[in-house]
């Protein structure tokens, strides 16, 4: 097949390259034509996955038409906040034959909706949707490390081709119906990864990094009930799974930016030197789903305020430790 991957930051060139490893030729977009041309030109990407050599089945352009021209399928990996104006371009290009996939994870910077809504909205006419979501930094991806993802799509016959066309030795792929749960668990684990990056910033321990995995997994699936998750899913890869690699790693970009709050760091100077941290604007549109749904997501709702100037990291945290005591479980 014919891959148009849109997006050349790590994880697009990431899934880019185990297309090409799994024999697929793929057509790679990057906006900015500078870097398109040094791409092509160099076969590596310098920038996000330095010594990682591009495939000759991988050609890299910055001519979106150019990209799109001969896919069966596209792929698209951007960031949350730029999902909308991609599929905007993407909206007089797209034909029924072409199904989309995307690898983004977060929620609509607009809506603050889930992204598939966004899809249905803006590209009625693509064959068919599917979300990639899992534990997996693209580092690791790239240099063919083992890796599990899930791929969720309403239609099961595409969920399936899709996930052969990526399946290899190295990068296990399943399958799912559950595009709420596999899209609400990739958004969630950010806003929890800065939480346990500000608990270890501030020196607080390998105890309290465990209580705010477990009990933000609590609040993910109390979200994924009330938006009719089914919560095995997000006690799966795309839940508990990339929930447990975002809080206990510092590849993870949230978790580095947690970090630098817990030891008191400007958060914007944080952001700017990490670059994209999905978590700084997912908190609040998690905050307002809260706030509509009627559930309690204390530990997001904590990061939200730090974010928004509210409170400072310690206060938060003490603020969590004085809720009033409580079963674990409701009955």
């Amino acid at each position: 097949m014919t891959w148009a991957v849109l997006g050349a930051g790590s994880w697009g060139t990431a899934l880019a390259l185990v297309l090409a490893r799994n024999g697929h030729h793929v057509q790679l977009w990057e906006h900015d034509s500078e870097q398109a041309t040094r791409l092509q030109q160099e076969r590596e990407n310098r920038l996000y996955l330095p010594g990682i050599e591009l495939p000759a089945t991988v050609a890299v352009s910055a001519d979106l038409d150019q990209a799109l021209a001969d896919a069966q399928s596209i792929l698209l990996a951007v960031p949350s906040h730029a999902f909308r104006s991609a599929l905007e371009k993407l909206r007089p290009r797209v034909k029924p034959t072409q199904p989309l996939l995307w690898a983004t994870k977060g929620l609509d910077a607009a809506s603050g909706g889930f992204l598939h809504h966004v899809a249905l909205e803006l590209l009625p006419q693509a064959g068919a949707f599917a979300v990639l979501s899992g534990p997996s930094f693209a580092a690791e991806v790239a240099r063919g490390m083992p890796t599990a993802v899930v791929i969720a799509s309403k239609n099961t016959d595409f969920a399936t081709a899709t996930a052969q066309a990526f399946h290899s030795e190295s990068f296990r792929v399943y399958t799912s119906q559950d595009v709420i749960g596999v899209e609400l668990g990739g958004s969630v684990k950010n806003v929890l990864a800065i939480a346990t990056g500000i608990s270890d910033g501030l020196g607080f321990g390998a105890n309290a990094r465990a209580a705010l995995i477990t009990r933000g997994l609590a609040e993910m699936v109390r979200l994924g009930v009330a938006l009719k998750a089914d919560p095995q899913t997000l006690m799966g890869l795309s839940g508990v799974g990339d929930l447990i690699l975002t809080c206990t790693d510092d590849q993870s970009r949230n978790r580095r930016f947690g970090l630098a709050l817990g030891r008191g760091h400007d958060p914007a100077q944080a952001q700017c030197e990490i670059n994209t941290v999905e978590g700084v604007r997912t908190a609040a549109e998690l905050f307002s789903l809260g706030q509509r749904t009627g559930v309690e997501t204390p530990i997001c709702e904590q990061v939200y305020r730090i974010l928004q100037g509210q409170l400072s990291a310690g206060e938060a945290m003490g603020a969590l430790m004085r809720r009033s005591q409580k079963a674990e479980f409701d009955s």
